[in-house]
């Protein structure tokens, strides 16, 4: 039987190790450029043009082109050999300012319009509050669901804990590799807290059976056992998952990328936090009742 509990507070000191770290860059960035993470054109503003050229083109070459042309804030990705989605965050700027620019600095393969989208800075603000508070009312929902499921706020407070562990994990990966956050990140951070409290429950539903049975134990004896009980399904769930978001990293191209990636570091994150952060949290609010 493996001692996951023997390492419980080596790892909760490292978990808060870099959840501070993380703060500390997040409060360097907005002290130093105003903000903390690369938001998209959805949270921003801005323009997005999806263009086909006639031949295939750099990403490089258009945003050289872009930025001669006076918009510098510009990204672009690659959905085919000849196709280029274009974001520039600037409210200011319309599908066709940017469409002309493209044509003067490319005249030779001048590209066709295939998808134009404007999105106004009040939108894109509003945007970022009701994703903010969809992550926290999560949050506070499931940690209602948790005490009423168990009647324990100890295990409430640890699976929640467990949930806000794996949100910061991934936004701070995020914010220091200056991944672009977009609306589709925000479904992969709350689709990862339904799955990671998943696996919390069914761990903790273990515990609780098994205070049954093995009364008299210690909570570090019955912890341990239930962990090892569920680590097989723990491990099928996640390498499963792994498999097909893998898939959707490797071969969903440019649109699923920010996406899967999200799913990727949340798995991995989800089950760390179920095994080293909800039951280890759970154990110091517990009262063991007469």
């Amino acid at each position: 039987m493996i001692n996951f509990l023997k390492y419980r507070y080596v790892c909760l000191i490292m978990s808060l190790a870099v959840m501070a770290s993380i703060f500390g860059i997040f409060v360097y960035k907005v002290s130093s450029k105003g903000q903390a993470f690369n938001y998209s054109v959805e949270f921003m503003g801005g323009t997005q043009v999806l263009l086909k050229f006639q031949k295939p083109v750099s990403s490089s070459k258009i945003l050289s082109i872009l930025e001669k042309k006076g918009f510098p804030e510009a990204s672009t990705r690659e959905f085919a050999q000849d196709e280029v989605m274009i974001r520039v965050k600037d409210s200011k700027a319309k599908p066709n300012n940017v469409i002309e620019a493209i044509k003067e600095g490319l005249p030779e393969n001048a590209p066709s319009l295939l998808q134009s989208d404007t999105i106004g800075p009040g939108i894109g603000s509003e945007l970022q509050k009701k994703s903010t508070w969809a992550v926290l009312m999560a949050l506070i929902l499931m940690l209602f669901y948790v005490a009423l499921r168990f009647w324990s706020f100890g295990f409430a407070l640890g699976s929640v804990a467990a949930l806000f562990h794996d949100a910061i994990m991934m936004l701070g990966f995020f914010m220091i590799f200056n991944i672009e956050i977009s609306v589709s990140v925000i479904g992969a951070i709350l689709a990862v807290l339904g799955y990671s409290i998943n696996d919390t429950i069914v761990i903790f539903s273990r515990i609780r059976s098994n205070m049954k049975a093995m009364n008299g134990s210690s909570m570090v004896d019955i912890v341990n056992t239930s962990l090892n009980q569920t680590l097989k399904r723990t491990l099928l769930t996640s390498f499963s998952t792994l498999l097909t978001v893998g898939a959707m990293f490797l071969l969903g191209g440019e649109a699923l990328r920010s996406f899967s990636l999200a799913l990727i570091v949340g798995v991995f994150f989800g089950t760390y936090s179920s095994i080293y952060i909800a039951s280890p949290i759970m154990m110091m609010l517990h009262k063991k009742k007469d």
